[in-house]
């Protein structure tokens, strides 16, 4: 027996111990590590030495068998999300989210129910509450709850904010950082912002630990943490982008086409709203340091080959003057003096500067390096001439037209013909091929049409970096002649005769390629007055065509 009640002894020990050692927000919080910390006061934020009311918030370690039976129907997992990093003064924001088991979810009053087009494990409770804390809240009383009043404190015994609403709140969200503590209630879901005005620069660890409402004690439902970076340099970005830019992920750009840079600044707080910013950029061409004032710039590079390009975002933020004392010191220049490499990281030294106004500011500096090659590519592209092509009987009976095509720069390596209705905006069909072209850029691109009738038609030419696309619309007439067509052709040989003169003149002021941004109706009569006319001189001068470039060896198909 005695035997027995010293294992009794020994098992009671550190449990007794353990009740004693928890006694503080630091150990709970922390998930019993206890390193001690320094820090600066965190406005709104508690002290972690504070007292934890373990009796009416226990704490559980992550092995306790307890936490399988904590929630009804399976186990609660919870996601926390910042918007960090966080430029030094600027506030910090976390945002957590309870992520319920299967079929259950919160309804407007707080409660958690199972959704009713859900299958859950036990069909049974189908419609029925997981936890209804209205029926609580009924028989308890909205204003009045003097016989569970000490049940509504947080662990540290402040009583819960009694604003609106308050008792729909059934979640106690404790948040842990940099030796101090936040406490809130809350629904499934919560969302804090801190100061960083205090907060030393580099990485932090931000933990939360979630608890429930349940009868006599809040239960512990699940924990988690995430990290923050708090710096002195302004967290920026930069997109780049180029019009005729095949990949735009591959740092690589076409020379003699200008470059759109847009730099994001990380300002999720609006700390520099007020704040007077500039952007330097060295492009690392030799042309020189350009200032701009807005976040948007562009860049033509005339050289090929590798550069490193620089920017440095500056920002004058307007803060309080400090008041001046009359201490004697060494003289320091006027303006924030950044921590050397070689010094604590976490160590900001700054100093203000009266502004022209009677204010006071400090400097913040961001900056961005990225490495980028400038090659030949395709600036643009023509289609210069379309010509309806006559087909024999024996033929293909789909019309057909070839496309002239001319572009600008390095030669193309493959071509893609996209066909849509007259609003281009409905596909019907592309087609791409590799193209060889040794010599000029000069390509004539034969396409089959299913059936007469207008088309816009996108003609793309590539290499591996770029791109360029030529539009047009055309009015495809029928393909091959019938013995009625020709027919037709004898009976009014004489006014063929008679309007040639004018033909010739019309095709030579039609062949040249017409934009798209003309109306659908002009394009139409236009092209198709094109075709007609290239059907008299087929007819009429018959011709080879097989010193034309084709994209495959079947003809009719491009």
């Amino acid at each position: 027996t005695r035997v027995q009640l010293r294992h009794s002894a020994y098992r009671l020990l550190p449990f007794g111990a353990q009740i004693c050692h928890l006694s503080r927000f630091q150990d709970v919080l922390s998930n019993g590590k206890t390193a001690p910390v320094t820090y600066k006061k965190i406005e709104g934020w508690s002290s972690d030495q504070n007292k934890w009311n373990e009796k009416l918030y226990p704490f559980w370690e992550d092995n306790d068998p307890r936490w399988k039976d904590c929630w009804k129907g399976g186990k609660v997992t919870t996601k926390l999300v910042t918007d960090s990093p966080a430029l030094v003064g600027s506030n910090v924001t976390f945002v957590v989210t309870l992520q319920f088991p299967k079929c259950q979810k919160e309804d407007s009053d707080g409660n958690i129910i199972y959704e009713r087009n859900c299958t859950p494990d036990s069909p049974a409770a189908q419609d029925q509450y997981v936890y209804n804390w209205t029926e609580w809240i009924d028989n308890c009383g909205w204003e009045n709850c003097t016989s569970s009043y000490s049940h509504n404190i947080f662990p540290d015994g402040r009583p819960f904010p009694h604003y609106p609403g308050w008792r729909r709140k059934n979640f106690v969200y404790l948040f842990h950082t940099f030796g101090q503590y936040y406490e809130t209630i809350g629904q499934s879901s919560a969302m804090f912002s801190v100061s960083t005005a205090n907060i030393t620069l580099g990485k932090h660890r931000m933990a939360v630990s979630i608890y429930r409402r349940g009868h006599s004690t809040y239960v512990p439902i699940t924990r988690a943490s995430t990290t923050y970076v708090v710096t002195d340099k302004i967290p920026i970005s930069v997109s780049m982008s180029q019009k005729h830019d095949r990949n735009i992920s591959d740092s690589i750009f076409i020379k003699d086409s200008p470059i759109t840079f847009d730099v994001k600044v990380h300002d999720p707080s609006y700390y520099l709203n007020n704040s007077a910013i500039s952007y330097k950029w060295n492009f690392g061409d030799g042309s020189g340091l350009f200032v701009e004032s807005g976040a948007t710039t562009t860049h033509t590079f005339a050289l090929q080959g590798n550069f490193t390009l620089n920017l440095t975002v500056q920002a004058i933020i307007p803060v309080p003057c400090k008041p001046v004392t009359p201490t004697p010191s060494l003289p320091t220049p006027a303006v924030m003096t950044e921590a050397s490499s070689n010094s604590d990281p976490s160590v900001l030294i700054e100093t203000t500067e009266d502004n022209p106004d009677g204010g006071c500011h400090i400097y913040r500096h961001g900056y961005y390096t990225a490495g980028i090659a400038i090659v030949e590519g395709i600036l643009e592209v023509n289609i210069i001439q379309m010509t309806s092509i006559q087909m024999t009987e024996s033929q293909a009976e789909n019309p057909v037209v070839d496309f002239v095509v001319t572009c600008q720069g390095s030669l193309p390596t493959d071509v893609c013909t996209a066909v849509s209705d007259p609003t281009c905006q409905v596909s019907q069909g592309m087609v791409c091929d590799p193209v060889i072209v040794t010599e000029e850029c000069l390509l004539t691109i034969r396409r089959a049409f299913d059936e007469p009738g207008t088309y816009c038609i996108n003609i793309t030419l590539g290499d591996d970096t770029s791109q360029a696309l030529a539009s047009a619309l055309i009015s495809v007439n029928g393909g091959s002649s019938s013995g009625t067509t020709k027919g037709v052709f004898i009976f009014l040989g004489l006014l063929a005769v008679f309007g040639a003169i004018g033909a010739f003149v019309l095709y030579k002021r039609y062949k040249q390629y017409k934009p798209i941004e003309r109306s659908a109706g002009q394009a139409e009569n236009q092209e198709g007055l094109s075709a007609y006319v290239s059907n008299f001189k087929a007819f009429f001068f018959p011709r080879s065509t097989e010193r034309n470039p084709l994209l495959k060896s079947k003809p009719g198909i491009v």
